[in-house]
């Protein structure tokens, strides 16, 4: 009896949000599935039969069970032929598709636009409007003493007011630095920083790149070249969205996703490998003085969408003891203690109780450039659906620390 394949791990799971289609929502954030699946709630059971050691037989009782039919041999040839050939299970279809999609990236000349047109306008004039509407007034004068910005990555219509007051204090003079945008690689190998050469589009145009310092960072045994989460990843791809309106498309960016941390643990140096990563990067920001980083994060992440059982609701309620947590993460970002910051993250090595997202682009931020100080500019929660929230802030940083 043939043994079915595993269901993808990779996968994101969620409650279906369209309410004449309840049931369990199938997404391939890497692209290597066609669109999207919705299990109807009778059959979401039915899905831990592809644990790569279940057979038909076993899927077959399943469904018998479930349907209260003893004739479904159609039901599970759909079922499996969906997932599989849709490209949602662990198999050698999947394989080939994920094998094709890597070596496209890893060939192409430029990063192409992956979220124009469903995240932010794909018509150049639209997109143009929205920021100049969001990037006014700005700040004028000179930017002594600024390294870097923290800025969310949530959509542009939901972050607008913080979005706009963390660019809008950018002043001109940092047009011609080379922005190291530190981004939350929501799929990437945790511990590890992935890197591209590519110039980044949008519709403003293609961005300058920094070979130079990408090549030097790659060196770093932490380092991935070439990743292809950037192919598919949001938190960068928003920031280059603003620099162009801000500097122009040909704005210098040198890309970075930083993979998540592991909180249960202990501290992310521990690993001499990250260790080693931070001490290039600081290398880098002692060795010339035209870095500005840009860090791409959201923080907290409450409610059903994220595995609660409660529904959430932004500066309600629970929410408000969420602000006061994040207040209290702010105040040690602000003042530039790693260690503090990671303190209360790691909650005595219980994992993040508010799945801040963001943590490990502020955490390399930290140990790597060494700021000096920072200041709050904005915070905000939004309700991403009706039962879920995000919260993010704006933050500036000054220069680098000892």
């Amino acid at each position: 009896m043939t043994t079915l394949a595993r269901l993808r791990v990779n996968l994101d799971f969620m409650p279906s949000p369209l309410p004449d289609r309840p049931g369990l929502l199938i997404r391939d954030p890497f692209g290597f599935a066609e669109g999207i699946l919705i299990i109807p709630p009778p059959l979401v059971p039915a899905l831990a039969s592809f644990d790569g050691q279940q057979t038909e037989a076993d899927l077959r009782e399943t469904l018998v069970r479930l349907s209260g039919q003893l004739e479904v041999g159609q039901l599970l040839r759909h079922l499996a032929d969906t997932l599989g050939q849709g490209g949602f299970l662990d198999d050698a279809r999947y394989a080939e598709r994920r094998a094709a999609k890597e070596r496209d990236f890893a060939a192409a000349p430029r990063r192409e636009a992956t979220h124009a047109g469903s995240a932010y306008p794909a018509d150049l004039e639209a997109l143009r409007q929205l920021l100049g509407a969001q990037l006014e007034p700005r700040v004028t004068g000179v930017a002594d003493g600024l390294i870097g910005i923290a800025v969310p990555h949530v959509s542009l219509e939901g972050g607008a007011r913080v979005y706009g007051a963390s660019y809008s204090a950018l002043p001109a003079a940092l047009s011609t630095r080379t922005f190291v945008v530190l981004g939350t690689s929501h799929y990437g190998a945790p511990g590890r920083f992935g890197l591209t050469r590519k110039a980044y589009v949008t519709p403003l145009g293609a961005t300058q790149t920094a070979p130079d310092l990408v090549d030097r960072l790659a060196t770093a045994r932490a380092a991935a070249l070439e990743d292809y989460c950037h192919a598919v990843e949001h938190s960068i791809e928003f920031q280059v969205v603003y620099l162009q309106g801000l500097f122009g498309a040909g704005v210098r960016v040198a890309p970075v996703l930083c993979g998540p941390f592991d909180p249960t643990g202990g501290r992310p140096e521990d690993d001499p490998e990250v260790a080693a990563f931070f001490e290039l990067l600081r290398g880098e920001v002692a060795r010339r003085d035209d870095l500005f980083f840009v860090l791409g994060i959201d923080m907290a992440h409450v409610g059903r969408r994220y595995g609660d059982q409660e529904p959430a609701r932004a500066n309600e309620g629970p929410l408000l003891d969420v602000a006061r947590r994040d207040q209290e993460r702010i105040r040690r970002l602000a003042a530039g203690d790693a260690d503090g910051f990671w303190d209360l993250v790691a909650d005595n090595g219980k994992g993040d109780p508010l799945r801040w997202c963001g943590t490990a682009p502020l955490y390399t931020f930290l140990k790597g450039v060494r700021p000096s100080g920072g200041t709050l500019l904005r915070y905000e929660q939004w309700n991403i659906d009706p039962h879920s929230v995000v919260s993010f802030a704006g933050m500036t940083f000054d220069g680098g620390g000892s």
